[in-house]
């Protein structure tokens, strides 16, 4: 056997032990644990045979407390490049495998090769948590670790798309780099985020709860709005993040694909027509509306378990990605409050930064009131969701379908913040405030007087709300003034919006010179 030939079988050996991660044993506990290895999780995301993985025989350089002896090759994450759907992506999964997946100097190195490889080239980053944290071993130089991985979330922030799947632990500081990303999927029951642990807050607060109760997928899909989306298995995260990529561009110097529209745009919605209740504090179902627009009726929504009363997703109008932002009068009436707020606004800017046009579907009576809002910093939050709509250049079309109130219409996406096309309905309501709180502020007094003189009050507050709607509570007062380009028919808003979004097809619209803005946080 000649030397190349043992070198060349040297080295098939070399990457059969790579692929082993931290050996046959560790992988059948992690199956145990109804969790696949990080090398499975990368093949089930990928094109088949795409994957080309990078430094896959780095070591760990630390000598403290035996960690000499416990060298796996690709030291406890496997990263590289791949495709999905034929478009490049750089990813990499922490392998839970290695030393319980723990971060060490040398594996955050490979992390920021691959996401500096990223914004080279133009291409999402995709990353798998599973991960005990920072290895206590190597001390600040693991710290130091994820201090240089979260850099590289900044830098890339805005630059290309982030996706962060949590598969497994996640705690301590490693929280951060997924909140930094742009989306983050939770695997039920297996995973879960949080700064301090179960033990900890028991020492601390005197609190006894668990790891799911405290940072589980569900809680941070419907309490804190962490994650975007909950799956049940490894296999629909998967899915989840493909479907996700599928509505958003490789980077912000291009458009999101586009596909072939089968659905004419012209298509007619009568359901559209009839939709709006006689009786304004009856709700509907603005999912109704979203599908009877949108392209074959498509829908892929983000945090659909946070903050119900506002909608956010991708939907595609004529093939092309648009991001919907719409209240739900089905969930608290379709006001805002404070995680609405929050969620909308995060939203409007990864569309603004992405190139993705937005479409927002109003109905909206005004801010959730109470202490327990204001307390919570309701001002700043709404103040986040006027600063994001304001700062966007991308294509804007707003379409009022009822209530538009005060400073809630203001917010989402009004004349004003620089919506390029305001269409309503006929239907849409676009005052100061609804018609009874405005009769009881400017009719009081003479509600009164009617009531000492034995008149009929109510039959008088009536007759006032009928005439303070005949006047402000219509589409046409703020049709006349320009603040809405045109009451459209409701069965052709597809049309109306498919023709408004080829006309800003090359929009281009630039904010005042300056380093960045101080958004309210």
């Amino acid at each position: 056997m000649s030397k190349q030939t043992e070198k060349i079988k040297e080295l098939v050996a070399k990457r059969e032990q790579a692929r082993l991660g931290g050996g046959e044993k560790a992988i059948e506990k992690q199956h145990a644990r109804g969790k696949y290895t990080a090398r499975e999780r990368i093949e089930m995301l990928v094109d088949k045979g795409s994957f080309e993985e990078y430094d896959m025989f780095k070591l760990h350089r630390c000598h403290n407390f035996g960690m000499e002896k416990k060298q796996f090759y690709g030291d406890g994450v496997v990263a590289g490049s791949a495709t999905i759907d034929g478009r490049l992506v750089y990813v990499y999964a922490q392998d839970f495998t290695v030393n319980g997946g723990s971060l060490s100097e040398t594996m955050a190195q490979k992390i920021c090769k691959i996401m500096d490889m990223a914004m080279t080239n133009g291409a999402p980053v995709i990353c798998m948590n599973d991960s005990g944290g920072a290895r206590i071993q190597e001390g600040i130089t693991s710290l130091a670790g994820y201090a240089e991985i979260f850099e590289r979330n900044i830098l890339a922030s805005g630059v290309v798309p982030q996706i962060s799947s949590i598969l497994g632990p996640c705690a301590g500081g490693a929280v951060y780099s997924p909140a930094l990303t742009d989306f983050i999927i939770m695997k039920e029951e297996t995973s879960y985020m949080f700064l301090t642990g179960p033990k900890v807050v028991k020492t601390v607060t005197g609190e006894d709860i668990d790891a799911e109760g405290l940072g589980g997928a569900s809680v941070h899909a419907t309490k804190s709005g962490v994650t975007g989306f909950t799956a049940k298995t490894e296999e629909e995260a998967m899915e989840i993040i493909k479907t996700l990529l599928s509505y958003i561009p490789s980077n912000n110097r291009e458009e999101a694909p586009r596909v072939e529209c089968t659905d004419p745009i012209d298509r007619k919605e009568d359901l559209l027509n009839e939709i709006i209740p006689d009786d304004p504090n009856q709700a509907y179902d603005m999912y109704k509306v979203i599908k009877a627009v949108t392209d074959n009726g498509d829908f892929f929504e983000i945090q659909p378990k946070f903050a119900k009363n506002i909608i956010t997703g991708f939907a595609r109008f004529n093939g092309q990605s648009v991001g919907i932002v719409a209240n739900q009068p089905s969930a608290y009436a379709g006001v805002l409050d404070a995680n609405a707020s929050r969620k909308g606004a995060r939203f409007v800017r990864f569309c603004d930064a992405f190139n993705i046009p937005i479409v927002s579907l109003v109905d909206v009576p005004g801010f959730l009131p109470g202490t327990g809002q204001e307390y919570n910093a309701v001002i700043l939050h709404g103040a986040q969701l006027l600063y994001a709509y304001g700062e966007a250049t991308v294509p804007k079309i707003t379409i009022t379908l009822r209530k538009s109130y005060g400073g809630s219409h203001i917010v989402m996406g009004c004349k004003q913040l620089r919506s390029d096309l305001n269409y309503a309905w006929p239907s849409a309501e676009i005052a100061v405030m609804g018609a009874s709180g405005a009769v009881a502020v400017l009719c009081g007094k003479e509600a009164k007087q009617v009531k000492d003189e034995g008149g009929d009050v109510k039959a008088f507050l009536a007759e006032k709300e009928e005439e303070y709607t005949e006047k402000f509570a219509n589409p046409y007062e703020a049709a006349q003034y320009g603040y809405i380009d045109d009451v459209i028919e409701p069965r052709n808003t597809r049309f109306r919006i498919c023709r408004g979004l080829a006309q800003l097809a090359h929009k281009k619209q630039n904010l005042p010179a300056k380093k960045h803005g101080c958004m309210p946080m």
